[in-house]
């Protein structure tokens, strides 16, 4: 005999797609690099209005410095039919100064005491930084204009 099962779907509310955003860590960056749609994943933390994050100097970079409007997606998956997703259209902002010091907080903060990427250890590269005279990675910030969030639940 077969089993169907229906998943209810629908669109999450403000507070859910903020609790999305607070609880992941990877996002996905989407930019136009020669014309073409270019997505590359990061680690980020949030603070209710933008997302900050790092890079090296590089592809991503040069394309949101070219064109600052991007879009930043964000997934919770849970299984195949327990999902929740957020898209938001936001502005890229290279971050200086006192702003750059929040943001290597923020994301120091975000994933302190957990097993992360060499890549995402902002602590490691500045001190790799200052023992090598490597270039210090970039930091910046989506500042998250308009959202909207999906779900799966069965």
């Amino acid at each position: 005999m077969l089993t169907v099962s229906f998943a209810m779907m629908g669109e999450l509310e403000a507070n859910e797609i903020d609790d999305v955003l607070r609880s992941e860590f990877i996002g996905r960056i989407g930019c136009i690099v020669n014309g073409w749609p270019y997505v590359v994943p990061v680690t980020y933390a949030y603070d209710g209005e933008c997302a900050y994050a790092h890079s090296a100097e590089g592809l991503k970079l040069r394309a949101m410095r070219e064109s600052p409007r991007v879009c930043f997606e964000v997934e919770q998956l849970r299984s195949m039919t327990n999902w929740r997703t957020v898209i938001a259209h936001g502005r890229f902002e290279e971050l200086w100064s006192d702003a750059e010091e929040r943001a290597m907080d923020l994301i120091e903060a975000r994933l302190a005491g957990r097993e992360t990427s060499a890549s995402a250890l902002l602590a490691q590269w500045e001190d790799v930084h200052r023992r090598e005279a490597v270039h210090r990675p970039v930091l910046f910030r989506i500042r998250l204009e308009d959202r909207t969030g999906r779900f799966e639940l069965r």
